[in-house]
C-alpha cells in the first residue's frame, strides 16, 4: 500500500508566450501563432483558474501548494489539481513535488509577462 508517490503525468507545455509572436498589432497571427495564443487564452477564461492564478500571484515566490488552495475556493482537490493541470498545460504555471504527496505549482511570471506584451497595443511615441 505504501511505497512511493505516484508521479506527475508528463505535461508538454506550449512554448513560453514570448516565443509565440509580437503584439497583435505589429502584424498579423499566423495560424500556428494563434493556436499557441488560443490555448493560454482559454486557460486563463476559466473564472477559477483566474482566481488560482490571483492566488499564486498573492502568495509568497508565486507559488502555493495545491493543498493550501481548496479552501479559498471551495472546491475538492482533485478539482483544483485538474485546473492547475490546464494551467500548466498553457505553460501559465510549473509542477514541482515536494515531500509526500504535496505538489506545488509556482506561475511562469515570463509567460504573463507575454501574454500582457501580446496584448498591449502599441502607443505612438
Amino acid at each position: 500500500m505504501g511505497g512511493m508517490p505516484k508521479p506527475l503525468p508528463v505535461i508538454q507545455p506550449v512554448p513560453p508566450a514570448a516565443a509565440c509572436c509580437a503584439p497583435l498589432t505589429a502584424a498579423p497571427l499566423t495560424a500556428e501563432q494563434a493556436e499557441e495564443l488560443a490555448v493560454r487564452l482559454k486557460a486563463i477564461a476559466d473564472p477559477t483558474r483566474l482566481r488560482l492564478l490571483s492566488l499564486m500571484l498573492a502568495s509568497p515566490g508565486m507559488q502555493a501548494c495545491t493543498c493550501d488552495l481548496t479552501e479559498p475556493l471551495g472546491l475538492t482537490q482533485p478539482t483544483i489539481t485538474h485546473h492547475l493541470r490546464k494551467l500548466a498545460a498553457a505553460g501559465l504555471v510549473v509542477p514541482e513535488r515536494r515531500v509526500g504527496n504535496f505538489t506545488y505549482y509556482q506561475v511562469v511570471s515570463d509567460a504573463l509577462t507575454g501574454l500582457a506584451n501580446i496584448l498591449a497595443p502599441v502607443t505612438a511615441a
